[in-house]
């Protein structure tokens, strides 16, 4: 079992990867394997509606959101964390998520997943949610914790000194362990996906 784990923050080694780093070392003690993944300081595109992708799979940009999109095929569950810009996740994750989940949402269905923050003081609630949408639209089981996956500080120092915050991570890390075990223990037994029914889309508009 591998869980990815995405580091959106433009800092490598700030305080969402002191957050990410946390959930890692217990899964890493459950016997689950880990991969940070920071998205860099590069600029990335939002979606264009191209729509292109619906030809192959793949965003028709081809830059870091195909390079994850294919390391996700093989992955049983995905963390994905950020800073908070004006109680928000930071604009380059959301730029990723956008175009990876429209993209490739098929290689993320049923497969569990987190979502991580990181503030000096607050907007971490409102992160937390836009952040989750994507998973609750992607039919993917939402892993939780004890309290909010958040931690707090201005610095990396300041978010290792989060005791509660580290202890959510923690606890996070474990009930994902826990999920992706009973998943691959039901596989084992024969228990089946929930059936797919082609989908039904409309709008707010009447005649």
């Amino acid at each position: 079992m591998k869980v990815l784990l995405v580091n959106g923050s433009p800092n490598e080694r700030g305080c969402t990867h002191a957050a990410l780093a946390e959930v890692a070392s217990a899964l890493g003690k459950e016997g689950v394997d880990t991969e940070l993944f920071w998205l860099g300081r590069g600029s990335i595109s939002g979606c264009l509606a191209c729509w292109r992708c619906r030809e192959n799979g793949r965003c028709a940009i081809d830059d870091t959101v195909n390079v994850f999109r294919d390391k996700a095929e093989e992955a049983c569950g995905f963390v994905f964390g950020a800073p908070v810009h004006y109680a928000s996740p930071c604009g380059s994750l959301l730029s990723f998520m956008d175009r990876l989940f429209f993209s490739g949402g098929k290689v993320f269905c049923h497969k569990p997943a987190a979502a991580v923050v990181a503030a000096r003081r607050a907007g971490t609630t409102a992160a937390l949610d836009v952040i989750n949408k994507y998973f609750t639209i992607s039919q993917m089981p939402v892993v939780s914790s004890r309290y909010w996956n958040m931690v707090h500080g201005a610095e990396p120092e300041d978010a290792r000194k989060d005791a509660e915050g580290l202890y959510t991570m923690r606890v996070l890390g474990r009930n994902m362990a826990y999920l992706l075990r009973c998943i691959e223990a039901g596989a084992k037994a024969g228990v089946p996906l929930p059936e797919e029914e082609p989908g039904v889309y409309t709008n707010f508009i009447r005649d």
